[in-house]
């Protein structure tokens, strides 16, 4: 059974920094993407930023580059998302995910294993 547990949430002012860390347990899979994904309030989730088997970096969300960087250790079977110069749309629910395929979906459909997800608020 795999297990996904996001931490390192929190509240946060604007412009701070905040960083995801994103550990799993469990099966293991010939190729795989590990995606960070976020929901805000009456919104749907949307793809946030993955890497591919290859260490490929894609982002789903234009404001976010430059200020976000997603890396990943295998060896450690983490996945962290460096945040930095938060603003008040950052706030959501981040959610760590991972894919059978080799590259990120920006489909939350396609991820199979999911973390419950944890608050990132920024405060003006």
């Amino acid at each position: 059974q795999v297990r996904v547990q996001e931490s390192g949430g929190g509240l946060v002012q604007t412009g701070g920094s905040l960083k995801l860390v994103c550990i799993w347990t469990g099966a293991r899979f010939g190729h795989y993407a590990l995606s960070w994904l976020r929901q805000a309030p009456g919104k749907e989730r949307e793809f946030v930023a993955g890497i591919g088997c290859w260490g490929d970096t894609v982002f789903g969300v234009d404001a976010v580059k430059g200020r976000f960087t997603v890396s990943r250790v295998d060896a450690e079977d983490t996945i962290t998302l460096q945040m930095n110069s938060l603003q008040s749309e950052d706030t959501a629910v981040y959610y760590c995910a991972i894919t059978p395929n080799c590259s990120p979906s920006r489909f939350a459909r396609d991820y199979i294993h999911w973390g419950q997800g944890i608050q990132v608020t920024v405060s003006s």
